[in-house]
C-alpha cells in the first residue's frame, strides 16, 4: 500500500457533496434497461495517468512522482498506485502499453522479463480487484528504433522486433483476459515521399495485421482486434488516417470481418472530422469497437489529450454508440492527461471524476434523444421519398431508362429545407 493518495477516500455518488464525488455518474442507475457502469465501461489509461511526466513541446517534466525511474522497484510501485486509483474511482477497466508498465532492458529478452514480472503482479492485483483489462497494446513509436515506423520500417529487423513485441503484448492481454487488443501505428506513415515506397510499406503493414489476426486465433484469444485511426502528428501522413481509410485498408487485405476500430475524439478532430462522424461511419460499416474519450484544444491545432468537458459533444458521440447497440467488448477509455500545471494527486482523481460525470450526462442525454425519437423521425421524413417502389426502382435501373423517364415529364424536383437549425434546437433541449 502506497501513501500517494493518502487521505482520498473511494468516491461515491453524491450530487450535493462539497469535495470529491460523482455528481452525475451513479454506476447503478439504469438507462435503457442497463446500468450506467455497463453502458459506459470506463477505463483508466496507464500511460497518461502514471507514465506521462508533464512535458510539452517546449518544456520537460513538471510532475514529481515517486515511481518515476527506470528500475523494477519503480514499476512495481507504479502498479501499486495504479490499482489504488482504480479502487478510488471504482472503474471496471484499465488499458496499457508495454512501455508504460516496465523499464526498457538492455535487450529484448530483458525487456520481456521486466514486462512479464509486471504482468504477474497485475494478475495478482486483479484477483482482489474489480478492475479488468479493457485492452493491451504495444508501444511501437517512442523508442528511436521506431523513428521510421514499425511494420512499415525499411529495416526488416525493426519489422521483426515489432512482431515479437506485438506477440508478447497479445500473449499478456490474453493471459489477463483482456477484452480487446489495440494496434496504434504511431509512426506508420511518412515524413516525405522522397524516400518512401508507399506500396511496399502498406503491404508490410497489411501483412503484420494479418499475422496478428492469425495469431489471435492460434492462441484462442476471444477478444476483438482493434485499429486506432490517426491522421498525422508526429508523421506528415499516416496510413490509418481515419475510419474510412482504415476500412479500405481492411478490405484490401480481407480483414474487414476480423478487425474493428478504436476511435479517439482528438484524432477525429485532427482528421478534419467530428467525433460523431467517425462513430457514425464506423457504425454504418459495422466496425465500431471502442472509444478513447478526450478532447483537443481547438485553438492549439494539435492533439492535446484533455479530459472531456463538453456535454453536447459527448452526447452526440454516445448517441451513435447507442444507435450501434452499445459497446460489446469495447468501452470508454480516458486517453487523457492532466495539464502540466496540475501537480497534485487529487488533480488526477478530480480529472477522472469530472470526465466520468460528463460522460454520464452525455450518455443519459443521448438515451433521452433516442427515446424522444425526434432526430430519427426527422431523418426518416427527409428520405421518405425513397420508400416508394418507383424510387427504389431507380437503384436497380440504368442511366438510359432513368433519363427516358425524366424526359417523358412529370418530374420537377423542388428543394426542401434540411431544417438544420431546428434539429440543433432539438438537441439543445436534452444537453
Amino acid at each position: 500500500m502506497s501513501d500517494f493518495f493518502k487521505g482520498i477516500d473511494p468516491l461515491r455518488f453524491d450530487p450535493d457533496a462539497e469535495g470529491l464525488a460523482f455528481r452525475h455518474y451513479d454506476p447503478d442507475e439504469e438507462v435503457m434497461g442497463k446500468r450506467l457502469e455497463d453502458h459506459l465501461r470506463f477505463a483508466v489509461a496507464y500511460w497518461h495517468s502514471f507514465a506521462w511526466p508533464g512535458g510539452d513541446p517546449f518544456g520537460g517534466q513538471t510532475f514529481d512522482r515517486p515511481w518515476f525511474g527506470d528500475d523494477m522497484a519503480a514499476a512495481r510501485l507504479k502498479a501499486e498506485v495504479a490499482f489504488e486509483m482504480f479502487e478510488i474511482l471504482n472503474v471496471p477497466f484499465f488499458c496499457w502499453h508495454d512501455h508504460d508498465i516496465r523499464p526498457e532492458g538492455a535487450s529484448f529478452a530483458e525487456s520481456k522479463r521486466n514486462f512479464d514480472e509486471i504482468i504477474d503482479l497485475f494478475e495478482q492485483k486483479m484477483e482482489t480487484s474489480k478492475t479488468r483489462l479493457l485492452w493491451g497494446t504495444a508501444n511501437l513509436f517512442s523508442h528511436r528504433r521506431f523513428m521510421s515506423g514499425a511494420s512499415t520500417n525499411p529495416d526488416p529487423d525493426v519489422f521483426a522486433w515489432s512482431a515479437a513485441t506485438i506477440k508478447t503484448c497479445l500473449d499478456a492481454t490474453h493471459r489477463l483476459n483482456g477484452e480487446n487488443y489495440v494496434l496504434w501505428g504511431g509512426r506508420e506513415g511518412y515524413e516525405t515521399l522522397l524516400n518512401t515506397d508507399l506500396g511496399r510499406e502498406m503491404e508490410q503493414m497489411g501483412r503484420m495485421l494479418s499475422m496478428v489476426v492469425d495469431y489471435k486465433h492460434k492462441i484462442g484469444f476471444k477478444g476483438q482486434i482493434l485499429i486506432e485511426p490517426k491522421p498525422q502528428e508526429p508523421t506528415k501522413h499516416q496510413y490509418d488516417y481515419d475510419v474510412a481509410t482504415v476500412y479500405g485498408f481492411l478490405q484490401r487485405f480481407g480483414l474487414e470481418k476480423e478487425v474493428k476500430v478504436n476511435i479517439e475524439q482528438g484524432h477525429a478532430i485532427l482528421a478534419g472530422h467530428s467525433f460523431e462522424h467517425e462513430l457514425a461511419l464506423a457504425r454504418e460499416l459495422g466496425i465500431l469497437g471502442s472509444i478513447d474519450m478526450n478532447r483537443n484544444d481547438y485553438q492549439s491545432g494539435w492533439d492535446t489529450d484533455q479530459f472531456p468537458n463538453n456535454v453536447p459533444e459527448v452526447a452526440l458521440a454516445y448517441y451513435e454508440v447507442l444507435k450501434a447497440g452499445g459497446f460489446e467488448t469495447g468501452g470508454t477509455n480516458f486517453d487523457a492527461k492532466l495539464r502540466r500545471q496540475s501537480l497534485d494527486p487529487e488533480d488526477l482523481i478530480a480529472a477522472h471524476a469530472g470526465a466520468m460525470d460528463i460522460c454520464a450526462r452525455g450518455l443519459k442525454a443521448a438515451a433521452a434523444m433516442l427515446k424522444d425519437g425526434g432526430l430519427e423521425r426527422a431523418r426518416a421524413e427527409r428520405y421518405a421519398g425513397w420508400d416508394t417502389p418507383e424510387a427504389q426502382a431507380l437503384l436497380t435501373s440504368d442511366l438510359a431508362s432513368i433519363a427516358a423517364r425524366v424526359e417523358k415529364g412529370g418530374i420537377d424536383p423542388q428543394p426542401r429545407s434540411g431544417r438544420q437549425e431546428r434539429l440543433e434546437n432539438l438537441v439543445n433541449r436534452f444537453v
